[in-house]
């Protein structure tokens, strides 16, 4: 069996497009060759800066021959349906068979296809690649039609065998296929012939290039880590980084550097940021002062003087960079001792969003709305409301325009340079996390309030525009805004009634639409109490079938606070804004969902516990969840849930048969078998514990009392006919079946569990 070997050589590759492109060139190929009839043994992708290589092993030297058949149209089918079949075939009339079948006979065409050569299948796939690789930006050049990511100059295919080593006959757009390559840019000893994967490595190695991306990256890294060793110091690690300047060279010599003096006073996460944006540099850290004090630069090449000219270059240009850096850090300093009172003015002109006003309308919402979290989250609320009026005023500073990532890093250093308080300076940090899913979430009081009223009002303000994800479009990240209320909430244990601060939130988006009509609206509406009623009744309905209201006098002080200041709005627009609060509830549901799902937590379960009392308070929600989801993994709860569904089941269709609901007690006296007593003895045995136990809410506690119940519903319905001929035996019995399912509805709405 042969070997394949493909190289694909070209200007230099921009490093953030090689691993997704070597990933392309494995898959694109491997699955034609597959898809053609021929297999293989293992396959690897390989990149540097000016190559994508692959390799494949075991392929094998031909495809099987294939033998293919194609029922047509009837023999007495019109002449345009024969036509069109022998078209799709390349067949004659002539060359069809006919065959009988039930309906008369039928035209059969067998088309046989020989095997082929592999060279063949592979320069056939390989041109189909080339020409159609999925680069997320390419260019042509000179006269030809080609598009690359950039000018493509060579293309070396090799099949190798027992026999030897042969070129694919191969030619794309005037680049002939060969079994030559050459080396680094530089270092290199020209181009050079290669004999198959193993050849092709080692030569490559000889000629100062390093093929895999993993074996250069471990050498900048130990490259570094020496460097620093020696001097005392250590590298900040930045996988991200090192990935990159992984991509940028092909033989990596690491090279290590000082920050003069005049800069070492700048924040590290400006050092950082600066060096790794601007220079490409890792960070070097001293562990006695925790300052940034050096850097390392990876060269493409080994100078003659180990790097002295090439440090001193980078020196150079690192010194103007962080010249800038020292400016912009020294005026905001500047304003921010000062008070920040520029950068307040400034927000004020700034437009969050065309609907949703400026970003200093949506801080005011902020810091009202945090104000309302602070005491939920055992945060003083002037604490938190001076921090949401605080945390993005960076955002007009001159460091973060130029390092947008510094974003609440620096304007944590401006809060404490102004005099704020520790826990208001860190929430300027720490309101904008979670990022992501690998982002930790702020604990801090203070913190966790500007977050979730940060996340909420961009929720619930773009709902109210109706800019909500669809699909895959999410281009305001408002599905990661919600994942991370969830976060928060769950990752601190809070217990908050989400339904509320949604209401909280979009109150104030109102209050800031209305501010104009409030006083007079006012006036008007407190003369009318009849139609404030209504409208409190009207927003209760209005929430939906899927939200359980489970604080209904708040939700009636949150009505009446709305109907002061937004009672003018027609029945219509009300019906709108609280769809749109329901909807927006769903969509918390569903991202709890994603969440629970990559936890084990299957989403039946989770929509048993969203049809129970108390589905917007998510800590409770998940305890709930998780709680039921353990109980179901045993034997007696799953085996639980089958009585439970029998029991619904049999009392579902006597109720429909009968016109009546069994729920009006059954009575121990009218039992008749000791497996009934016995049912009867353990729900109420149940009863006594899952009621304080969901009170405390004990869930597992709760659920451990109902899973068991199993025995005795198992002994029950093996002993007992429940519609039995005696009718007062008979409504006893469905009585007591009726006990079962509240008692477990009291649990979970078992009914919306699979299996």
């Amino acid at each position: 069996m042969p070997d394949l070997l493909i190289e694909l050589f070209s200007e230099e590759i921009p490093a953030r497009m090689q691993a997704k492109a070597r990933e392309d060139l494995k898959k694109l190929v491997t699955d034609g060759l597959v898809e053609a009839g021929l297999t293989y043994a293992s396959a690897g992708a390989f990149s540097t800066p000016r190559r994508l290589v692959l390799s494949v092993e075991g392929l094998t030297s031909e495809s099987r021959p294939v033998r293919e058949e194609r029922k047509g149209p009837s023999v007495s089918a019109p002449a345009q349906a024969v036509e069109g079949f022998l078209r799709s075939t390349g067949l004659t009339l002539d060359q069809l068979e006919r065959r009988a079948d039930k309906k008369g006979e039928t035209f059969y065409a067998v088309v046989e296809k020989p095997g082929r050569q592999a060279a063949e299948i592979v320069a056939e796939v390989l041109e189909g690649v080339i020409r159609s690789f999925p680069w997320p930006k390419s260019m042509r050049w000179g006269a030809g039609s080609l598009r690359w990511v950039r000018p493509l100059q060579s293309i070396l295919c090799l099949l190798s065998d027992e026999t030897g080593a042969h070129v694919v006959p191969l030619t794309v757009d005037g680049i002939v296929a060969g079994n030559t390559t050459e080396g680094h840019r530089f270092m290199g000893m020209g181009r050079f012939t290669v004999t198959g994967f193993d050849d092709y490595a080692v030569k490559l190695k000889r000629a100062k290039v390093v093929l895999d991306s993993a074996e250069r990256e471990a050498a900048i890294w130990q490259g570094a880590q020496n460097l620093a060793f020696a001097a005392g110091m250590e590298v900040v690690a930045d996988p991200g980084l090192l990935t990159e300047v992984a991509g940028l060279v092909e033989w990596p010599v690491p090279l290590m550097g000082r920050i003069a003096d005049q800069f070492l006073a700048l924040p590290p996460e400006v050092l950082q940021t600066s060096m790794k944006e601007h220079q490409k540099f890792f960070s070097v850290r001293n562990p006695k002062t925790g300052r940034i004090e050096g850097f390392v630069t990876v060269a493409n090449i080994e100078a003659a003087d180990g790097g002295e000219v090439i440090l001193k270059g980078n020196q150079k240009v690192l010194a103007a960079r962080l010249s800038d850096a020292k400016f912009f850090w020294e005026n905001d300093l500047r304003v921010a001792k000062a008070g920040m009172g520029e950068w307040v003015e400034g927000l004020k002109s700034v437009t969050f969003h065309n609907k949703l006003g400026s970003q200093a309308d949506r801080i005011d919402r902020i810091a009202a709305l945090a104000r309302e979290i602070a005491p939920l989250v055992g945060a003083d609320a002037d604490d938190a409301e001076r921090a949401a009026r605080l945390a993005k005023l960076d955002l007009r500073s001159a460091m973060v325009g130029e390092f947008p990532e510094l974003q609440g890093v620096m304007g944590r250093y401006y809060a404490l340079e102004a005099g704020e308080k520790a826990s208001v300076a860190d929430a300027a940090r720490d309101h904008w996390r979670p990022k992501g899913e690998s982002d930790s979430v702020p604990v801090e009081p203070v913190s966790v309030a500007v977050a979730l009223a940060d996340k909420i009002d961009t929720l619930t303000g773009f709902w109210a525009i109706d800019e909500k994800p669809t699909g895959s479009k999410d281009p305001f990240a408002l599905r990661r805004a919600a994942l991370g209320v969830i976060r928060l909430v769950l990752g601190n244990g809070y217990k908050l009634d989400l339904l509320l601060q949604l209401l909280n939130s979009i109150e104030l988006h109102y209050e800031a639409a209305n501010r104009a009509a409030l006083p007079a609206l006012e006036a008007k509406i407190e003369q009318d109490k009849r139609v404030k009623e209504a409208f409190i009744e009207q927003v209760k309905k209005q929430l939906g079938d899927d939200v359980v209201v489970t604080h209904p006098d708040e939700l009636r002080d949150r009505s009446n606070r709305m109907f002061a200041r937004y009672g003018g709005l027609s029945g219509d627009q009300l019906r709108l804004t609280h769809a749109k609060l329901s909807d927006l509830l769903s969509f918390f549901h569903d991202r709890l969902k994603v969440y629970l799902k990559d936890q084990g937590v299957r989403h039946d379960i989770i929509d048993a516990c969203l049809a129970m009392p108390g589905n917007d308070d998510l800590t409770l929600l998940v305890k709930r969840a998780t709680a039921l989801s353990e109980v179901l993994k045993t034997e007696d709860g799953a085996n639980l849930l089958q009585g439970f569904k029998r029991a619904n089941n049999i009392l579902s269709q006597a109720e429909a048969k009968d016109g009546v609901e069994y729920s009006f007690g059954a009575d121990l006296k009218f039992a008749e078998t000791d497996e009934e007593r016995a049912l009867f003895a353990a729900l109420d045995k149940a009863e006594a514990t899952i009621t304080p136990a969901m009170q405390a809410e004990d869930f597992g506690t709760a659920m451990a009392a109902m899973a068991a119940l199993r025995a005795p519903i198992d002994a029950f319905f093996t002993a007992v006919q429940v519609n039995s001929d005696n009718q007062i035996v008979r409504r006893n019995r469905l009585n007591l079946l009726h006990r079962i399912r509240a008692v477990c509805s009291g649990v979970a709405d078992l009914t919306r569990i699979e299996g």
